[in-house]
């Protein structure tokens, strides 16, 4: 019998393993889409359960048969436009011009940042013609759902359209509330922006996967075992799977498919609320499969980027959710 080993699994690709610097996920990607609607929405993480779908995908061996389908639910209150970005092109590519701040928020936005005493500008004193991007600066609600949390998030997401639709949707929806049917569909497939769970100073066994040596191995059993020629520069080199801090990071995972939209909480709603969450009281969204962070971590969905012809373009037919 050849000698069982196993190497490291911890993946290079993410290098170095630095945790997030907010609990709130950073989107970098210059989202694109003709449709005029905010591109991004977000929620507050509910928890897992599973429901009993009609399979509606094109080439599976189950296709027309309920299938037992596991699912998360996030929880969307409205979200409300705290200011308006005006951007133009440079030589360094897309500058911020001008920002237009609402006078109209709520208390608790003022646990973040200085609230606005009066407005300088006006919608009247811009032209869609003299800027070359127009983006949203939005806060969420967490006030209106059971987590106990009052201070909300701040955060800047993109708009469909051209310039002009941007700037007619900025002007129509200007301190009002966003909703999530006005971004999100069922049946369509998101990228989910999220913080991973922390958890804390770990091991190599647990970090990266390395094999657990023989109880007579030289000193520990747990440990990376030799360096042989990875100290040869003097130091220790990164890719050596040693122990450290685990988790927290900031994660994107494509392709989450959307099974439902929903407005009745009690549809979803177990006796007694979710574990560690209490009650659904706003719109929510059901993902198919799992998101990465703990209960009531905010994630934030985002138009797919990497979208495949495999997705069907419609919404199961769901007979049972379980409660």
């Amino acid at each position: 019998m050849p000698t069982r080993r196993s190497p490291r699994k911890g993946s290079m690709q993410f290098w170095h393993r630095k945790r997030a610097k907010r609990v709130r996920a950073r989107v970098r990607t210059n989202l694109k889409s003709s449709d005029v609607k905010p591109l991004m929405f977000a929620g507050y993480k509910v928890g897992m359960t599973h429901l009993i779908a009609v399979d509606n995908r094109a080439t599976s061996k189950t296709k027309g048969e309920k299938i037992a389908v596991p699912a998360t639910i996030i929880e969307c209150p409205a979200i409300k436009i705290f200011a308006v970005n005006f951007y133009k092109k440079t030589t360094h590519g897309l500058a911020l011009s001008s920002t237009l701040v609402s006078t109209k928020l709520d208390k608790n936005v003022s646990r973040i940042v200085p609230m606005p005493k009066k407005a300088k500008k006006k919608f009247a004193d811009y032209k869609p013609e003299d800027y070359d991007d127009i983006r949203l600066v939005v806060y969420t609600q967490p006030r209106l759902t059971y987590i106990g949390k009052k201070k909300p998030e701040i955060f800047e997401i993109r708009l469909g359209g051209s310039v002009a639709d941007k700037f007619n949707f900025a002007k129509e929806h200007f301190e009002k509330e966003i909703t999530l049917k006005e971004v999100l569909k069922a049946g369509q497939a998101v990228d989910c922006h999220s913080i991973s769970k922390g958890k804390g100073f770990q091991g190599a066994v647990k970090r990266f996967g390395v094999a657990v040596r023989h109880h007579k191995s030289e000193k520990t059993k747990r440990g990376p075992g030799s360096l042989g020629p990875w100290i040869g520069q003097g130091h220790i080199m990164w890719r050596v799977a040693h122990a450290g801090k685990m988790g927290y990071h900031q994660r994107i995972e494509y392709n989450k498919y959307i099974l439902k939209i929903g407005e009745k909480p009690e549809e979803v709603n177990p006796k007694g609320g979710f574990l560690n969450y209490g009650l659904v009281k706003n719109p929510y969204v059901i993902l198919k499969g799992s998101v990465a962070g703990p209960r009531k971590r905010l994630i934030i969905l985002s138009e797919a980027m990497r979208t495949k012809k495999k997705i069907p373009k419609e919404a199961p037919v769901i007979s049972h959710i379980s409660r």
